[in-house]
């Protein structure tokens, strides 16, 4: 079974393509025109193992808002998407992923049940282009459109960049452990988890 997506988003603020595999090997190519985004993104896909291209062209000429935010629900609608019925799933999956004197757990399920608290305690306005409110706003976006209940918690670290990274790590380990097929039945006692 393919557990592939390609995603095409076109609104008046952004167009975006997205391709995904989430049995890939974690092979990326992104291209947000934000760099710090793109960064994080690619450690999504090599350390999720998952094939991933993102094309975007956003109005960054107003900010990075409508970017950041597009992309995360085009790579979330992406993941639902390939997961289709989520049959055979693990289901849950928790990470913790160091950077340095960073620490962050990821604690995530592909429920259906759309939710997310995000913690990750920046202080600095931005990080290469991207504002430090719209890292957390990629995450919760994320989580909405992949249908999946997502805990990220920066447990300690001084350096904005490395919390933030640490996060996208340990999310991307996560997902890798959550997507694993682990049987052929639908994890849950309703039967349904779309």
């Amino acid at each position: 079974m393919s557990r592939t997506a390609r995603i095409a988003r076109a609104t008046r603020e952004t167009q975006i393509d997205v391709e995904l595999n989430l049995d890939g090997t974690g092979v990326s190519g992104v291209d947000t025109g934000i760099g710090f985004l793109d960064h994080m993104l690619d450690q999504l896909a090599r350390h999720g193992h998952l094939d991933l291209r993102i094309s975007c062209k956003g109005d960054l000429h107003i900010d990075d808002h409508h970017t950041a935010e597009d992309c995360a629900l085009a790579l979330g609608q992406a993941v639902s998407e390939a997961l289709g019925d989520r049959a055979g799933i693990a289901r849950f999956a928790h990470a913790y992923a160091p950077l340095d004197e960073a620490l962050c757990r990821v604690v995530l399920d592909f429920s259906g049940r759309p939710h997310a608290e995000v913690e990750l305690g920046l202080t600095r306005e931005s990080l290469g282009g991207l504002a430090c409110e719209n890292v957390e706003h990629f995450l919760r976006s994320f989580a909405i459109a992949a249908k999946a209940t997502l805990h990220v918690d920066v447990l300690r670290g001084r350096n904005d960049h490395h919390r933030a990274e640490a996060a996208f790590k340990a999310l991307a380990l996560a997902v890798r452990a959550a997507v694993r097929v682990d049987g052929d039945a639908i994890p849950s006692t309703k039967g349904v988890l779309v």
